[in-house]
């Protein structure tokens, strides 16, 4: 892990989502994000990885306030941002951005590459129509695309190629913070690698700091410095990249880590442990540990009492009655 500040710190974080019945009865809420303590270093890359409904998206896009948050903090280089007016937040969208999970739905059908891009310097930067031009070819340059690029519509361009308009987008202002929710996930495996590749070229030359959301370890491994593990709402393990494959404490992670495939024809099917049972409901989460019903280590006391997120070595964090 590079050795920095946070740059963006985040503190008992929930986003809860009613659930009405005839319309205006609240009957429940949805838990998708229920208090979440996470930072992403200057220059760094935090990756968030989990099952599908953990509520890995709507902790992102929740940072970024796309969602307002039910409750908790975040604070971005030093200042508390969930209590900005608009103003003060249109300002702050310069140093913040997000790149979405699928390239074409992301973009505007009816606008070329050039209009998709420049909204942003528009709303930002006052230049003329040439200086634009300049800037979104620097941009899609640095996005490995060409001039010709510039006035085509995202239905002309394959999957890669709408990635990298979407890439461009974000990083037209120079942001510090970009959230990646699962920008690779919609794409072919050799297409993955080029845009894998191409994020930490840009974080290089850029300096930038990445939230990288993801349901696929191996992938979250390669281009993470450090990850969190995140189960229905809550972060149940935190730890560095380059340790998780052999210090993995939470039963969760070590599950997720056994499901990564591997080439190696002598591996050992009881060496793998299986995950059994459905993710739970986040409208009814179970009591204690919200792991226990698929945990193949429950005690007695992970029914009953929640786990707190403790750190049992050097940046290293895990919410487990088993792992402390």
């Amino acid at each position: 892990m590079k050795l920095s500040k946070p740059l963006v710190e985040v503190r008992n974080l929930k986003k809860y989502f009613p659930v009405r019945k005839w319309l205006f009865r609240v009957v429940g809420y949805v838990k998708a994000v229920d208090g979440v303590d996470l930072d992403v270093r200057v220059k760094s890359t935090h990756g968030l990885i989990g099952e599908s409904g953990c509520g890995k998206t709507t902790l992102g896009r929740t940072i970024v306030r796309l969602m307002e948050p039910t409750d908790g903090k975040v604070f971005f280089d030093g200042i508390e941002i969930m209590g900005l007016n608009k103003k003060e937040l249109r300002e702050l969208r310069k140093n913040m951005r997000i790149v979405f999970q699928d390239p074409l739905s992301s973009l505007d059908p009816r606008m070329c590459v050039r209009d998709q891009i420049v909204e942003g310097v528009r709303t930002h930067v006052r230049a003329s129509g040439e200086e634009i031009d300049e800037e979104i070819l620097r941009l899609l340059k640095l996005v490995g695309l060409k001039e010709e690029h510039m006035w085509r519509y995202p239905h002309e361009l394959s999957g890669g190629q709408n990635q990298r308009v979407a890439i461009a987008r974000a990083i037209t202002l120079n942001p510090k913070f970009v959230v990646l929710d699962e920008p690779t996930s919609a794409l072919d495996v050799s297409v993955q690698a080029q845009i894998l590749e191409l994020l930490k070229d840009l974080q290089d030359k850029f300096n930038l700091s990445y939230l990288f959301i993801s349901h696929d370890l191996s992938v979250v491994g390669y281009i993470s410095d450090d990850i969190s593990v995140m189960y229905v709402g809550n972060i149940v393990e935190v730890i560095d990249a380059d340790r998780i494959w052999e210090e993995a404490l939470h039963p969760y992670t070590q599950c997720l880590l056994s499901a990564v495939p591997i080439a190696e024809l002598d591996v050992k099917k009881e060496e793998k442990i299986e995950l059994k049972g459905e993710v739970p409901s986040p409208v009814n989460p179970p009591p204690g540990c919200r792991f226990h019903p698929r945990c193949p280590y429950v005690m007695d006391v992970c029914k009953t009492r929640k786990p707190e997120l403790v750190e049992v070595e050097h940046k290293h964090l895990v919410a487990c009655h088993k792992a402390v």
